[in-house]
């Protein structure tokens, strides 16, 4: 379980402003490995959109870049099953 967070008052504005860099920097770092785990189990990037709320292109275009990339193995199963799917 993600353990709490005490957000500074606004009236801190260095720490106020330092936290939301933080928050930022976590959502991108949570988005990123839920997008991936996501792709690896098997969801389309309209699936992968639809739970962001963005269109299948967007989150295409904003998260495909940030992907691992596929190990040769796993490319050459993905192309040999297109081909038989296409038979």
């Amino acid at each position: 379980m993600a353990e709490a967070i005490q957000v500074p008052p606004v009236e801190d504005t260095e720490a106020a402003l330092a936290a939301v860099v933080a928050l930022r920097r976590l959502a991108n770092q949570l988005e990123s490995a839920a997008v991936a785990h996501a792709i690896g189990a098997g969801w389309t990037w309209a699936e992968v959109g639809q739970a962001l709320g963005i269109s299948p292109q967007a989150a295409h275009k904003k998260l495909a870049p940030l992907l691992p990339e596929p190990s040769p193995r796993s490319r050459t199963r993905s192309r040999t099953r297109s081909r038989k799917e296409k038979q």
